[in-house]
């Protein structure tokens, strides 16, 4: 079992719950920001001596969720400052940006890092592109179309033009190219029948990175697998990634205490923007062919991608989405979501809404000294067999 940590770096300096986005800006106060910043760039540099495989950085807009508009300034931060963990971009949000400039960004980070640059491609969350004024009806094509760019400008190596429906380049020949060869392995979302098919055709690792419940990740899973197997290939546990929230204290009380507070900071305050924002998209999107449609879709997306599923704290513990509790428990909960899912990468949350740095440091030195060690030859034994078609 492989490990990423994720950090999404929020801004904790309000307490105002169910705003509207866009979250005014005037509650951001810059030197309670510069700190912020220093510790986060610390608490993310840490985790390479606690063990974890992969430093996450992803990329927000115009939210107190998250303060890493460009996560690649972030994530050259960590490169300089690290020396094996992979730099996991696992935000840069493809459709909203210049592919030429991510290509070419990301070959920075994986000659900064020497070649430890693992590249996500994200189609993001709705909002956000409200935020670029973007069509999010179009997220899918330009993505398509962006990623075969990206991977050209890697591997071409003479000068070449382009002419896409959505992007239009004369002469192309980006300077760094990446380190590693043939180019950076690639993350992207996996959880849609459309995502899991595009991840599977570009040979990436499946992020499961929102379960909503264990039968739906099955399902992802076997669908990309499936997808992948269409393709000729067959993936391996460590093409799977499955990220959730955690938290881990010296008693089950103590760690549920601490983390469901943190996620009624997240919920209630920031991610309040963001619930607003994304009714706002999906009402008006093209994708839906009527309100009542829409309507229902708008409760399904908001509620999935917020988290609010109707389940207690304690049932969602119970169904494997979360780990909290003591070093033993959350190694049981880490090998029985294995079985369920049999992936061999897990993205972990530590420091959800306000949960207090202390606590995530906490968290952090369990998992290096009791954790990981328990957890870390878990899913050696699997064998890549052909899937089976999802239903």
């Amino acid at each position: 079992m492989r490990f990423s940590y994720t950090h999404h770096m929020p801004y904790t300096g309000i307490d105002k719950a169910g705003q509207d986005w866009p979250v005014s800006n005037k509650q951001f106060d810059p030197k309670k920001g510069a700190k912020l910043f220093n510790h986060y760039l610390e608490d993310k540099i840490a985790a390479e001596d606690a063990g974890f495989d992969w430093i996450g950085c992803n990329e927000h807009h115009m939210s107190p969720y998250g303060l890493m508009p460009n996560p690649n300034l972030v994530g050259a931060v960590i490169a300089n400052r690290t020396k094996s963990a992979g730099i996991l971009q696992s935000g840069v949000i493809v459709p909203l940006v210049n592919p030429i400039r991510l290509a070419e960004e990301y070959a920075m980070l994986d000659v900064m890092s020497n070649g430890r640059l693992v590249a996500g491609f994200m189609r993001g969350i709705p909002h956000e592109y409200v935020a670029y004024n973007i069509s999010p009806d179009e997220s899918y094509e330009r993505m398509e179309e962006a990623i075969d760019l990206i991977k050209k400008c890697w591997s071409e190596p003479e000068p070449f033009g382009w002419e896409g429906k959505f992007y239009q380049y004369r002469a192309v020949s980006i300077w760094p190219k990446p380190v590693q060869k043939p180019m950076p392995r690639i993350v992207m979302s996996a959880s849609s029948e459309r995502s899991a098919r595009i991840a599977a055709k570009h040979h990436a690792i499946a992020g499961i990175l929102a379960l909503t419940n264990m039968e739906n990740g099955k399902t992802a899973i076997n669908r990309y697998k499936k997808y992948a197997n269409d393709f000729g290939w067959n993936p391996t546990s460590l093409d799977i990634l499955v990220g959730m929230p955690c938290c881990v204290a010296p008693t089950y009380e103590e760690a549920k205490k601490v983390l469901q507070s943190g996620q009624e900071y997240f919920f209630g305050v920031l991610g309040g923007g963001i619930r607003t924002a994304q009714k706002l998209v999906v009402q008006k999107s093209r994708y839906y062919s009527s309100q009542e449609e829409a309507n229902k879709l708008k409760v399904k997306a908001v509620n999935e991608r917020m988290g609010q599923k109707g389940m207690s704290f304690d049932e969602r513990v119970e169904a494997g989405l979360i780990l909290c509790g003591t070093p033993e428990m959350v190694i049981e909960q880490i090998e029985k979501a294995h079985k369920e899912l049999g992936h061999g990468r897990m993205n972990i949350t530590l420091k959800v809404g306000n949960i207090p740095d202390e606590l995530v440091s906490r968290s952090m030195n369990y998992l290096k000294e009791i954790v990981f060690p328990a957890v870390k030859n878990l899913g050696e034994e699997l064998d890549p067999a052909p899937a089976q078609a999802a239903e």
